[in-house]
């Protein structure tokens, strides 16, 4: 079994010492197989994770419950998504050891993306090019985020970036599917018919066991990213969107002092609406018309690394 798995601090920072030194000689001819020569970020950056390519292992042929039939706990977190009339849940500490399904709704073939080190799920349409394709686990990071593989071709894919970001494929991007990350309870209330992902998953592992304890509440971070700012914690969760090549970001530090009001904020000449969900703690984003807006929810350090230019949504308090 691999996993990043967090160990005593000081080894920990002897640990990173190590990794961080020998990344600065990082090679094209030592990561892992994969071609990076013609990458589009800088090849220094592109950090050995510690697992092996499919260390840590996809789920391909994943098994679901019905929603009546799971025994998920109501606060378990997940990634959900409502494709192609279909409504689908997949725990997150099922996610935490193999960080992709590839899946199907319907005939559509769907990656569903979930880096522990960034808290970030994102689902994709799993097509390049209009054929479909899988993905693996590259044990390869950037800007401490997973970089996915397909197996087609084994080029590199950022998943934070959407984009392919070396080899045969380079350039080429994934069309997003919106996911939403809440709690088991929330995604129920939403979707009733919902199918959850079954710990059936083929392989041996705890699921009980976090393999990141403390992870999320720690200030620390287990790799180097390009740019950081001190502005929220490094885990503060946020919610961030793309309109028209810019970047916003709400945290859920500001949200909460919405006190369970809707957030309407205009970003780039659109109408969002921003729903924070003080019991899930949890959000999502709407257009004026109340349609599902393309998100994502990570951690505060990580969509800053990847979005240094992002504008930041703070809450106004009005005086008496």
């Amino acid at each position: 079994m691999h996993t990043r798995k967090p160990i005593a601090t000081v080894s920990v920072v002897l640990n990173l010492i190590f990794i961080y030194l020998s990344t600065q000689f990082t090679t094209s001819q030592n990561l892992k197989g994969f071609i990076v020569e013609n990458a589009i970020i800088p090849i220094e950056k592109i950090m050995d994770g510690g697992p092996p390519k499919d260390g840590i292992p996809a789920i391909d042929l994943p098994k679901f419950l019905d929603a009546t039939k799971s025994k998920l706990k109501n606060k378990s977190k997940v990634l959900g998504l409502f494709h192609n009339g279909i409504a689908k849940a997949y725990p997150i500490f099922i996610l935490n050891y193999h960080e992709i399904v590839n899946d199907f709704f319907g005939k559509d073939p769907v990656a569903i993306t979930y880096c522990p080190l960034c808290g970030s799920g994102v689902s994709f349409e799993a097509k390049i090019k209009g054929s479909s394709t899988t993905f693996g686990v590259s044990g390869l990071l950037y800007n401490s985020d997973v970089l996915l593989y397909d197996r087609q071709t084994e080029s590199l894919w950022s998943q934070l970036m959407s984009q392919c970001i070396s080899g045969p494929l380079v350039g080429e991007t994934l069309q997003m599917i919106n996911t939403e990350n809440t709690t088991w309870e929330k995604w129920k209330e939403k979707h009733p018919n919902t199918l959850v992902l079954s710990q059936d998953t083929g392989f041996q592992r705890d699921y009980d066991k976090n393999p990141y304890p403390d992870y999320e509440h720690s200030t620390s971070i287990y790799f180097p990213v390009n740019k950081r700012d001190a502005l929220f914690h490094p885990k503060e969760k946020v919610i961030g969107v793309q309109v028209d090549g810019k970047f916003k970001v709400y945290p859920f530090s500001e949200l909460k002092k919405s006190k369970g009001k809707i957030v309407t904020d205009v970003f780039q000449g659109e109408t969002l609406k921003i729903i924070y969900d003080i019991r899930s703690e949890s959000a999502e984003i709407l257009d004026d018309s109340d349609n599902p807006v393309l998100a994502i929810t990570n951690f505060w350090f990580a969509w800053y690394a990847f979005h240094p230019e992002t504008e930041v949504y703070k809450r106004s308090v009005k005086k008496k």
